[in-house]
């Protein structure tokens, strides 16, 4: 709004509230999907199959969002993704009042091409300010899933007896949100210039973007770092479930885990830019490991409460961290393929995590399913070594 603060625009704020939309719609999704699931699957074990879906969906809908951001620009495009929230939002309310499971499956999945559109809201806000705010553009506007972090999971326990149906409320809810974010989107001015000019196959190939080290390594924190978030996320309602506790506390375990997921946004860019990309993702590993070590404790309230809390600090670390080192391993022009690649990581690890927490929660419990989150949280540390090291014998990053 003024030349003291570049980083406070009337575009970034609108954006800040579109993210707090989408997750708002990504946090009641996971908070219900997979209890829904457990109602109306066939096997328990499948339980979360429509939180599969829906990462499925956006790891497919990648490359076709790609296509739409370069021939219509960034605002069409966001819109799309919001109108086809509303449909699937609708599409997933008719699944559950009619009890058909592959049709609540199919819902999710559609709904995958809304968060495909939504994880690109962090490269949009790097847009929406000047170079120097960059950090701090992105960091803030992931704080805005603060919005979903207080209303997604309560939102999930106001209306889960709304209807005689289980949690149709909620869903019909989402749809009046989609709504409500393509009227703010609509208010968004997306810089010109920034609307993709080149062909997908303009700059260098994908090949060569991805065999950079930082992009690698950006890759594993983003990919592995949700991953880890979604295995021990998306398994919390159904291991609270087994565990006799109410939705209730369910909704406060995960209102806490996504206030941990946003609410460091706004001081991430800032300690980005102080420390560096790695040493911050390199907290956020750290995080990871002490939310296993408390959650192999036990299994009371207190212990998912705190866990799933640094879960999410750990996570934003990771996240934001790892968006600003892709962010410098790409050209302009290569920008639609360099961030529908990320992104296209990041789901299919998330489509990976989403079935394997259902399946290990239903299966082998609480305790396994936080052992087998060990295994990428280490590797993702040994990347963070890895481009430590590298960066010090060659001096640049991209090498």
């Amino acid at each position: 709004m003024t030349n003291k603060h570049p980083l406070l625009n009337k575009n970034l704020v609108l954006l800040i509230i579109c993210q707090g939309l989408f997750l708002t719609n990504n946090v009641t999704f996971i908070a219900i999907n997979g209890l829904v699931g457990f109602s109306l699957s066939p096997a328990s074990w499948m339980a979360t199959l429509p939180v599969m879906g829906y990462v499925v969906g956006g790891a497919v809908s990648t490359s076709i969002v790609a296509k739409t951001q370069n021939y219509f620009g960034r605002k069409i495009s966001f819109q799309l993704g919001l109108l086809v929230a509303v449909f699937s939002a609708l599409l997933c309310a008719y699944a559950a009042s009619t009890r058909n499971f592959w049709l609540l499956v199919c819902g999710t999945f559609i709904a995958g091409y809304y968060s495909a559109n939504g994880q690109l809201y962090r490269f949009a806000a790097a847009e929406l300010t000047i170079a120097s705010q960059r950090d701090k553009a992105v960091s803030w506007v992931l704080a805005g899933g603060i919005l979903g972090a207080v209303v997604g999971p309560n939102l999930a326990s106001w209306t889960k007896n709304l209807f005689e149906t289980a949690f149709l409320g909620a869903y019909l809810t989402l749809s009046i949100a989609a709504i409500i974010g393509i009227i703010v989107m609509q208010c968004i001015h997306f810089p010109a210039e920034f609307k993709t000019e080149h062909a997908l196959g303009a700059g260098r190939n994908l090949k060569t973007i991805l065999r950079q080290p930082v992009f690698m390594v950006a890759v594993i924190g983003a990919s592995l770092g949700y991953g880890v978030m979604n295995l021990l996320m998306a398994g919390t309602p159904l291991a609270m479930q087994i565990c006799g506790l109410p939705f209730s506390d369910t909704a406060l375990v995960l209102e806490w885990h996504v206030i941990g997921m946003f609410a460091p946004g706004f001081f991430t860019g800032s300690l980005i830019q102080r420390f560096g990309a790695l040493k911050i993702m390199g907290v956020g590993v750290a995080l990871n490991c002490i939310c296993i070590a408390i959650a192999l404790t036990g299994t009371d309230l207190q212990q998912f409460v705190i866990a799933l809390f640094l879960l999410g600090v750990g996570w934003n670390f990771l996240f934001t961290g790892s968006t600003s080192l892709a962010m410098t391993a790409y050209k302009p022009e290569e920008r639609d393929k360099a961030q529908a690649a990320i992104n296209f990581f990041v789901f299919g690890t998330m489509a990976f995590s989403s079935f394997g927490s259902g399946a290990l929660v239903t299966t082998q419990g609480w305790t396994i399913l936080n052992l087998g989150s060990i295994f990428p949280v280490i590797i993702t540390g040994g990347a963070l070594i890895w481009l430590s090291t590298h960066h010090r014998k060659n001096k640049t990053w991209n090498q």
